[in-house]
């Protein structure tokens, strides 16, 4: 029996995913590190296990009402586990926050703030006191009634809705309007009406123009087509609908992606002419804190809003000093050129974290474990800096905190090392070692210890001479200000700087179809899909393959199934009571919602008589539940699938399940399978990859294993651009673009342009320092 003030956090028997019976104890009060190459079982160990348990332990002294509330994980797969405090998990979440999200409402300050407004705002005289609500954009009480709370209207123009007026109606002048036989039903309509379709745009009077492109009217006349040979078509009654309407309506109502992107392309947007863009309404803005209006404060950098902060009266004082000790922790992790409006969707995945990192550590908790999901992802080396000495106040103030990390500096700086593998998948989710970090070197096993303790540099590679050259600029966007720069073609360039530097914003303006490239591929970590029904073999085109692997056997030609019985996605083969999910929700009363395998099929997904074909001994749900690597063996002997898989193993993914939902996916991971879905197209003509952070989430390990794949598309002819962290990326690189000097208004030039040895040399570069110490 162990005491109730056990030191360690005791785990037996973790089966979580592809834990083998895992037994670990890991000392409370320390920082401890869980390294391993990708899906060795880490986050299985950290996440599925140690902080579901508590998540688990917390809800069963819940009241079942708010339980049902809360979104609950399942109880994990574990003998037991002894000596574990509450937890507090902060996951990289890679979901995309909607536009009313900002900095302010992810840490809280702009309640702080809004409070501050509320009780010691200097109000017109006269004017009624308002509410704190009464200073959110995001609630009816705050919101400017023009746009809603947005900021910005959404409209056309003549310019955006006929690009080329010397062309007719008929020809297709107005190019917002639709294709095929709605767009011709429109034209149709307006030559029964009168208009002339086929006289050049230009050369109609202004009121007509005026009236074809803005009417709110909806006439309705009968038209009588013109006949086709061998074609009868009756008249029919027609309504007419103007471009405007047509492309607001889609754009507001569409459900398909596609059809809204193509509706944006037609629409302007400016700031609100009623609150100016500030989102909120004329009461709210009347009122003023040291002479300037809530929406000014919002927008000012954070260390510009803290030095603003003087209370002149008691509650002023009280406010103001709450206010910038909540601030303090932001700016401490490198934060302080965010300002509290700044949206959060145009926030990295790192920059994310670490708000979410800074109000934790302002709530002063204790007696806690902290579960931390690669908190330098994202983070220059400089900033990992900063990380460190904040994880080490959360310890110093009597909690503990896990952190699964692949960040070698993270690693070093751990009290306590939890490393998981050899290998990924089935080949790992067993403990090679747990303890102090220097005691790492003895495992012959580990893949972490060969890099951890290796600090010679890589070999030296002979530089690549440019093809040519691409131009860009000068961009105004963000933080950079007529920033003009060259990237040369036919080599690998990598983009560094602090976080907020502008790397992203710089390569964003390469992904406007530039010239002298045939074909553009950009990479990013949003997700491959946003339902579990999309999962790796679909997103690659492998299912495909498999499903006509399965309808060629004997058993499927002889029962006349087809490819698509062998599909979830379409009723015929899939299990109907899930409707080919493979789980179903279970409606419990007092209790939430939970999803439980479906009771038919047992999460298989397909009904009996699909399952009853098999190829080579398994099913197609079998198949679907191989990793990667067991189907390269499976299925090597069929080329389309051989060469599908071939770039799945090539990008470090052959750990993870063919039908793994796209759902249980990391930013990092959704990345890699695209480019390996890029990678088995043929490629033709000169293509240029943008990559944003393409080693996120990824073990030196399978660094290198990636690193090989994309030098192997320079060989090729191509051109590669990436943006990175990892120094030993960058020193392989034969060019490099570095933007600083610091992140926000501090960033956005362009500090040092080069072959890798002379931006390590570069003065006042924050980069330079970290790149000189991996330099060959």
């Amino acid at each position: 029996m162990h005491s109730p003030h056990d030191p360690c956090v005791r785990v037996r028997g973790a089966r979580e995913h592809n834990l083998k019976g895992v037994d670990v104890d890991i000392p409370r009060d320390a920082l401890a590190v869980f390294t391993g190459v990708s899906g060795s079982g880490k986050s299985s160990l950290a996440f599925g296990t140690i902080y579901a348990e508590a998540q688990r332990r917390y809800f069963e002294s819940v009241a079942p009402y708010a339980r049902r509330l809360i979104h609950q994980v399942g109880a994990p797969k574990v003998g037991e586990i002894t000596g574990l405090p509450p937890a507090v998990s902060l996951q990289q979440r890679r979901a995309a926050p909607t536009s009313r999200s900002s900095v302010g409402t992810v840490t809280n300050l702009s309640n702080s703030l809004r409070m501050l407004f509320s009780r010691a705002g200097e109000y017109p005289p006269g004017a009624e006191r308002l509410d704190s609500d009464a200073f959110s954009p995001n609630t009816p009480a705050g919101a400017c009634p023009e746009c809603h709370g947005l900021g910005r209207v959404h409209d056309t123009t003549e310019e955006s809705l006929v690009p080329d007026p010397s062309l007719s109606i008929r020809e297709g002048a107005v190019a917002a309007w639709p294709g095929a036989w709605q767009g011709k039903n429109l034209r149709d309509i307006l030559d029964a009406l009168g208009y002339d379709v086929d006289r050049p745009w230009r050369e109609l009077p202004a009121e007509q123009r005026e009236w074809i492109l803005f009417t709110d009217e909806q006439p309705v006349v009968t038209v009588h087509p013109v006949r086709d040979a061998g074609r009868i078509q009756r008249p029919y009654q027609g309504t007419y609908t103007s471009a405007r309407r047509y492309v607001l309506k889609t754009f507001s109502d569409t459900k398909s992606a596609s059809l809204r992107a193509k509706a944006e392309r037609f629409l302007t947007s400016a700031p609100c002419r009623v609150c100016g863009g500030s989102r909120l309404r004329p009461e709210a803005l009347a009122v003023t804190f040291g002479g300037r209006t809530i929406a000014e404060l919002a927008a000012l950098p954070l260390t510009d809003l803290a030095g603003l902060l003087h209370g002149r009266d008691e509650t002023a004082r009280i406010l103001t000093e709450d206010l910038k000790s909540r601030i303090a922790p932001v700016v401490e992790l490198g934060l302080g050129y965010l300002s509290l409006d700044r949206s959060t969707p145009t926030l990295s995945a790192g920059e994310l974290q670490r708000l979410r990192l800074a109000t934790q550590l302002r709530s002063g908790l204790f007696g806690v474990v902290y579960v931390l999901d690669e908190p330098s992802a994202g983070l220059h080396p400089a900033d990992t800096e900063a990380l460190l000495t904040v994880l080490d106040r959360l310890k110093a103030a009597g909690n503990s905190v896990f952190v699964v990390e692949h960040h070698l500096d993270v690693v070093r700086g751990a009290d306590w090392l939890v490393d998981v593998g050899p290998g990924a998948g089935e080949h790992g989710g067993r403990v090679l070692y747990s303890g102090p970090p220097a005691e790492l070197a003895s495992v012959r096993e580990s893949a972490t210890a060969a890099y951890l303790f290796d600090e010679s540099p890589g070999a030296a590679r002979d530089a690549r001479a440019p093809r040519g050259w691409l131009k860009v600029g000068p961009v105004t966007r963000h933080n950079l200000r007529a920033v003009t720069a060259e990237f040369p073609l036919g080599v690998f360039t990598a983009v560094t700087g602090v976080s907020g530097s502008g790397k992203s914003t710089l390569i964003g303006e390469l992904a406007q179809e530039p010239a002298g490239v045939d074909r553009l591929v950009q990479v990013d970590q949003r997700p491959i899909g946003r339902t579990p029904r999309s999962n790796l073999a679909t997103y690659t085109g492998l299912f495909d393959v498999v499903r006509k692997v399965f309808a060629g056997t004997e058993e499927a030609r002889a029962r006349g199934f087809g490819a698509g019985r062998f599909s979830f996605n379409v009723a015929g083969g899939r299990c109907e009571t899930c409707q080919g999910e493979g789980f179903v929700s279970v409606e419990l009363l007092f209790l939430p919602s939970t999803y439980a395998p479906c009771p038919d099929c047992g999460g298989a997904r397909y009904n009996p008589g699909t399952l009853e074909v098999t190829y080579r001994g398994r099913s197609i749900a079998e198949v679907l539940d191989l990793t990667v690597e067991a189907a390269a063996e499976f299925f090597g002997d069929i080329p389309a699938a051989a060469r599908s898989i071939g770039t799945l193993l090539d990008v470090g993914l052959g750990y993870l399940r063919l039908g793994q939902p796209a759902t249980e996916l990391s930013g990092g991971e959704a990345q890699r399978i695209k480019l390996a879905g890029e990678l088995q197209r043929g490629r033709r003509g000169h293509t240029l990859y943008l990559l944003d952070e393409p080693t996120t989430g990824l073990h030196p390990a399978d660094v290198e294993v990636l690193m090989d794949r994309l030098h192997g598309l320079v060989d090729a002819g191509h051109t590669v651009v990436v943006v990175e962290h990892d120094m030993t990326v960058v020193a392989g690189a034969d060019w490099v673009i570095d933007l600083g000097p610091g992140g926000g208004d501090r960033g956005g030039r362009i500090m040092a342009a080069g072959p890798p040895q002379r931006v390590a040399s570069a003065a006042g570069s924050a980069t330079a320092p970290y790149l000189a110490r991996v330099m060959p």
